[in-house]
């Protein structure tokens, strides 16, 4: 079966955002990638709210808001148009959408988002395995570290023993003290 794509994949990841530790759509955003209106989406799940739990589904408080607002580029008239905070949707959430949203558009939207969150996981699971490698290499140069260390702290000490040596050596001998030497 041929995968087809009617939105680049990059448009799909720009505009993922992370909240409450989730990648999450905005319900603008999702209503832009549908080509629908934002409200359309809205009264979509609204008649639909059993579908869509607060694990699916939540509205952005005021701080979220704001935070949201300053990390993206809006017109003023685009912001004075946000008089409640958005809705924003998990992976579920999207998935969900596809049962209330029967469009061609919208499905084949939703089929490419799903793509797209699975490529991410996959990426996110690559990503950690190279950073338990590095941590794994990083603790192996400390314990190196640790033993280079170790065997500077002897080299100093019998460094300072034969300091000690020479010097014992050159001590001026008691006149008339002799050391056996057997």
């Amino acid at each position: 079966m041929k995968k087809i794509s009617i939105l680049p994949d990059e448009l799909i990841i720009n505009k993922i955002i992370i909240l409450r530790d989730q990648k999450v759509l905005v319900d603008r955003d999702l209503a832009e990638l549908y080509g629908v209106e934002t409200r359309v989406l809205n009264q979509a799940v609204r008649r639909n709210i059993k579908r869509f739990p607060e694990d699916f589904m939540f509205q952005m408080t005021n701080e979220e808001m704001s935070i949201w607002k300053s990390q993206i580029v809006m017109t003023n008239s685009e912001k004075m148009g946000l008089r409640k905070s958005p809705y924003v949707f998990t992976e579920q959430g999207v998935a969900m959408l596809s049962s209330v949203l029967n469009s061609d558009r919208a499905i084949m939207v939703n089929i490419q988002i799903m793509r797209v969150f699975t490529k991410m996981r996959a990426l996110l699971y690559s990503h950690k395995e190279i950073l338990r490698k590095l941590e794994s290499i990083e603790k192996k140069d400390i314990e190196q570290d640790e033993k280079i260390l170790l065997i500077f702290e002897y080299l100093k000490q019998l460094e300072q023993f034969k300091q000690e040596e020479t010097l014992y050596k050159e001590h001026k001998r008691i006149k008339g003290f002799k050391q056996d030497e057997t």
